[in-house]
């Protein structure tokens, strides 16, 4: 018969005795192995928290990533180490925060397939199912053989025999309401499906299509009981097609722990408090190689991809979207790193993670170190996007501030632009064809608003409407005030430098990463003659 300690065994009464009383964390990890996560309430899925020494890894060596993170990665939003089912740090980049959520782009794929793979276990479809049998009606006439063959595994492993993407995207305006499943199947297919690797959005979209008509519900109403709600998941929004179909390879936004709870869902082989959210099967297929991709041993890009999944670097697997989007998941460390940001080099932030906490994290407990995690619990505190930094003022303020500069036709549709430096909270207000906006500007802070100049940005790929704005501004030359809008639902930002040369001003701008040119033409308005 197994002996038990005599603390434990007090508990172990005291748990037959009064079963519906809760037991206090504490009492729970000391009976339990040093790194045993408690877990999460069945009334709030937020996950347990402790020290990084408890769970095996130095605060200091957490604190050399972040200082390495903030000093070298432009620019990190936030970043949430879990280890054994806890968090052990956790970081924002203000103005980005833990309530609001974040677009995933592509990270969005891993969850499509999730519902792919909960679609199949519940006998609405299987992996070996020809793409077209569910589309007949919006079929080519004449499909090809290699069309024919392309089967939902061929899409699940990128493996569909395009040479190049179908033309279908979110807020495409010059497509209307042309159906993107008939754009996809009537797209060449000049491949035999599962022998060409493509990395491709469509395909993805065909997943959540299918899913759809499987169902009988959209992507996200489908996972909304199965996946989001067990989770804790608080409303999250995903963007659709002009058919009313979730977009599946890219439009979901959720926040950061969310995030982190599906990376354990995997690591745990879809279990979740005790229950088999995803079958531990699919979890196995969905992030095993199943097509390969390339041979590069350093590259995490090279190392196979799954069933919406990416292989990585030391048998790991990630979900990742554009711009630095990650949710990396270390089986052999039982470990899970997310990181929203960005970045423009998605490799740079992986090799961060590989060099500086991968060798950190040890099998057990290390001693407490209070003062190395207080320093770590400060520097986690006052992560800030780089503010622009320069004087609060300069002598020519007083003499713009209410100015109006008005500039000939151009592509962001900028009409007139004033900054106002009098009032209590100064203002960067620009008049357009849709109106008149005021953003306040924060001076060596962030000033927040809704619906505010975007400069360009609220017309990327995914970017809600009305998103959120956080401005910064300074005095970066005598005769030059620079704002930093910051649309932080999103990994962008952009940087206005606001020239002031006689009666002229003169806009430069320059986007952080874009999905084309990320620096903007020069606009020259010229000041508006006082009535």
């Amino acid at each position: 018969m197994k002996k038990f300690p005599a603390p434990c065994l007090v508990l172990l009464l005291l748990l037959v005795a009064v079963p519906t009383v809760p037991i206090a964390p504490s009492r729970t990890v000391a009976c339990e192995p040093p790194h045993r996560p408690i877990a999460p309430s069945q009334k709030s899925a937020s996950l347990p928290r402790s020290s990084p020494e408890q769970q095996g890894i130095s605060s200091a060596d957490i604190l050399a990533f972040v200082e390495a993170a903030d000093k070298d990665i432009d620019a990190m939003n936030s970043f949430m180490l879990v280890r054994h089912g806890t968090v052990v740090a956790e970081g924002w980049w203000g103005p980005y925060d833990r309530d609001t959520p974040h677009i995933l782009y592509s990270l969005s794929k891993s969850f499509t397939s999730t519902a792919v793979g909960l679609a199949i276990s519940e006998g609405k479809l299987s992996l070996d199912d020809q793409v077209l049998k569910f589309f007949p009606e919006e079929a080519p006439a004449e499909p090809s053989v290699n069309l024919r063959a392309m089967r939902v595994r061929d899409l699940l492993r990128m493996n569909t025999g395009n040479q190049s993407e179908a033309p279908i995207r979110a807020g495409d305006q010059t497509k209307g309401n042309d159906s993107w499943t008939r754009t996809f199947l009537a797209h060449p297919v000049p491949f035999k499906p599962g022998t060409h690797f493509l990395y491709n959005s469509p395909a993805t979209y065909m997943l959540s299509a299918i899913v759809q008509k499987v169902t009988g519900m959209t992507v996200v109403d489908y996972l909304r009981p199965r996946l989001f709600e067990p989770l804790g998941f608080k409303d999250p929004k995903w963007i659709t097609s002009p058919q009313g179909i979730t977009v599946g390879a890219y439009g979901l936004s959720v926040r950061t722990e969310e995030i982190a709870r599906f990376g354990i869902l995997y690591l745990q082989k879809g279990t979740w408090n005790g229950k088999q959210l995803i079958p531990a099967s699919w979890v196995e297929q969905a992030t095993s190689m199943q097509t390969s991709n390339g041979s590069a041993p350093t590259s995490d890009w090279d190392q196979g991809y799954g069933y919406q999944f990416w292989r990585s670097r030391y048998n790991s697997f990630r979900s990742d979207g554009a711009f630095g989007q990650y949710c990396m998941v270390i089986p052999e460390l039982d470990a899970v790193v997310v990181i929203t940001s960005g970045v423009r080099d998605m490799q740079k932030v992986m090799n961060l993670v590989w060099d500086k906490l991968r060798p950190t994290m040890k099998p057990g407990r290390l001693t407490e170190n209070a003062t190395a995690r207080r320093q770590l619990e400060s520097r986690l505190a006052g992560l800030t996007v780089k503010l622009p930094h320069a004087a609060s003022t300069s002598s020519l303020a007083s003499s713009v501030s209410g100015k109006w500069y008005e500039f000939a036709e151009n592509d962001r549709g900028v009409k007139a632009v004033s900054l106002d430096f009098n009032s209590s909270s100064p203002a960067l207000i620009v008049q357009t064809a849709n109106g008149e906006t005021r953003t306040p500007i924060g001076m060596n802070s962030w000033a927040r608003s809704r619906g505010s100049f975007t400069n360009g940005l609220d017309h990327f790929l995914s970017v809600p409407e009305n998103p959120l704005v956080a401005a910064s501004g300074a005095w970066s030359g005598e005769n030059t005030f620079t704002v930093k809008i910051v649309l932080y639902e999103t990994p962008f930002y952009s940087t206005v430098n606001f020239k002031f040369e006689g009666n002229r001003m003169l806009i430069d701008a320059e986007h952080n990463v874009a999905f084309g040119q990320t620096k903007l033409a020069q606009l020259i308005g010229q000041s508006r003659a006082v009535e």
